[in-house]
């Protein structure tokens, strides 16, 4: 399939998704909204996809909202709830696995429910809306010299689409707040050291190191138990530490039945590295 504002490559282990509107740093329209949620979708079903990998194409990894639509919307033009028009207008559920919970369904938060490790390589700026939904990657790699900033409060807007959740599980209340109410600039240095991303590197390592990443997992980790705690750390947020606990404990019995433990403890004994199948997910539609 072609997409018109997205690039899509497949190489074994590693699904990576290029924001393609370089021109305008990667403005994120409905357009663009539609072929991630595609795109993502078929990194899930694909078995040889391990982790999938968002970047961006040229200077910027997202703007935020195309400048067009949000000037029509302030002008009147536009109807008052036009911004919602930046989700796919699709029916169809999106990616992800729908029994992990309605929190993790939204617009963009599906990111948090698909089974495979998903990261940002972040290339380039950072703004407004492109704010949470890097956030609901699981992992961010960012350019030194990449900026990022909520830009909300400067144009009169509030912490958009689950970001007042997010960003404070990231860095705290206090982080959160001054970043929300200043929209200042946060380097990739200043990023990393707050938690924001887990890693800040120079802009030609940042693509690559994510490559690496991926690599790494389906070199050694279990695709089937990476898919396990990632329901497990998304949905533990909402659990108190009780109910968490014997959930895990649930989880730890029936990974005990799986092959994959098994290969683990045998690859370990036998000095190798451990040769875990690769995730086949199927969904309904």
């Amino acid at each position: 399939m072609s997409y018109e504002q997205i690039l899509f490559d497949v190489d074994d282990p590693v699904a990576t998704i290029t924001l393609n509107r370089p021109e305008a740093l990667n403005a994120w329209t409905a357009t663009m909204a539609a072929e991630v949620r595609d795109a993502v979708g078929r990194a899930e079903r694909d078995p040889a996809v391990v982790g999938i990998v968002i970047t961006g194409a040229g200077r910027g990894f997202c703007a935020g909202a195309d400048m067009n639509m949000l000037a029509s919307a302030a002008s009147g033009a536009a109807p008052a709830d036009a911004e919602p028009s930046l989700v796919a207008e699709d029916d169809a559920a999106p990616p992800g696995d729908a029994s992990w919970g309605d929190d993790l369904r939204g617009a963009y938060t599906y990111l948090m429910s698909v089974p495979k490790p998903i990261i940002a390589a972040i290339n380039g700026a950072v703004a407004g809306m492109a704010a949470p939904i890097v956030l609901c990657c699981d992992l961010r790699f960012m350019a030194e010299q990449a900026v990022f900033t909520t830009s909300f409060a400067q144009r009169g807007l509030v912490a958009e689409w689950g970001l007042g959740w997010l960003l404070p599980r990231l860095v705290g209340p206090a982080h959160a707040l001054d970043l929300l109410y200043s929209a200042r600039k946060v380097g990739g240095l200043e990023a990393a050291r707050i938690g924001l991303v887990n890693r800040a590197m120079p802009a030609d390592e940042v693509l690559p190191a994510a490559h690496d990443y991926v690599r790494g997992l389906a070199r050694s980790s279990s695709p089937s138990a990476i898919a396990v705690m990632k329901q497990q750390v998304y949905r533990d947020f909402h659990a108190g530490l009780g109910a968490a606990e014997a959930d895990a404990r649930r989880l730890m019995v029936e990974s005990f039945r799986r092959p994959d433990f098994a290969e683990g403890v045998r690859s370990f004994v036998e000095r190798r590295d451990p040769e875990f199948p690769r995730l086949t997910v199927e969904r309904d539609g």
